[in-house]
């Protein structure tokens, strides 16, 4: 862990000062991203020293503190063109005691392409669910400002579906409580599931609506009848969470299996009976 690189960098351009070195940006010296790439490319597979022969890995870990949140500071930029994953921290989440605060629109990895073999070995479907994941958040971050001008009832109901998904995975999935033992970490398992099953709701529930968006009359399904009817699924869909991995692996996997089984009976149940009332 690397807390600050942004001290560290200001500490550089005192010494290159001092030295009457030509600045560069901001009176930064010429050589800043050199130096910041000597740093980070400690990280990677190392021999340790020592017997036996081991080898490991070492992850490094920068913090970087943009003046004003200005990206375009020279630290900033020099950063993000070395590192291969960025979390970006967001004060408005921290604000409303959204933790961790880390933006899920600005944050990025590189890493996804090395990584397919070895998501698609552990649930072939994870990739699908994760790209329509973030495709919900970018699509409800773009709502947003059409809601402030002329509120949720003047959205489709497909975009009402966007909001209700996108508010179960940022307060349900992404938020976390380090304080409790159902929260304080998440093996990997738990995520795809949890994830897997708030996607799914998604995914009939825009469907459903869109296969009967032509019906006249109790033949349309809109959201309002969804939340009304599956309270208590999407209330299931908020409490995934709350299962204690201290219970075991099998005993996580049936406790989301038995979630995602009553998401579908409960979509089975709302088409058979709107398809009743349409007879």
């Amino acid at each position: 862990m690397g807390d600050s690189r942004s001290r560290w960098a200001e500490a550089l351009r005192e010494i290159s000062g001092r030295l009457a070195e030509m600045p560069a940006d901001s009176g930064y010296p010429a050589y800043l991203a050199a130096r910041l790439a000597s740093f980070y490319e400690r990280a990677g597979k190392v021999s340790c020293l020592g017997s036996p022969t081991r080898t490991g890995s070492v992850t490094v870990v920068g913090a970087v503190s943009p003046p004003g949140g200005d990206f375009s500071d020279p630290v900033t930029s020099a950063t993000l063109g070395i590192v291969q994953v960025f979390w970006g921290l967001d004060k408005k989440l921290a604000q409303r005691k959204h933790f961790p605060s880390v933006n899920w629109l600005i944050s990025y990895s590189k890493y996804d392409d090395a990584l397919l073999p070895f998501y698609d070995g552990f649930d072939s479907s994870f990739v699908g669910v994760r790209a329509t994941a973030k495709q919900v958040l970018q699509q409800e971050d773009d709502l947003n400002e059409i809601v402030q001008l002329v509120g949720k009832d003047a959205l489709a109901e497909t975009d009402k579906v966007v909001l209700e998904t996108a508010r179960l995975i940022k307060e349900d999935y992404l938020q976390q409580n380090s304080f409790t033992s159902y929260d304080k970490y998440c093996p990997f398992y738990k995520s795809v599931g949890m994830l897997k099953n708030i996607i799914d709701f998604h995914t009939r529930a825009t469907d459903l609506i869109e296969k009967t968006s032509s019906h006249a009359g109790d033949g349309r399904v809109t959201f309002d009848m969804i939340k009304r009817r599956m309270g208590g699924v999407i209330y299931k869909l908020a409490s995934q969470k709350f299962i204690e991995v201290s219970d075991g692996e099998e005993s996580v996997r049936r406790s989301l299996q038995e979630v995602s089984d009553e998401v579908e009976r409960a979509f089975r149940d709302l088409e058979s009976a709107n398809f009743e009332s349409m007879r």
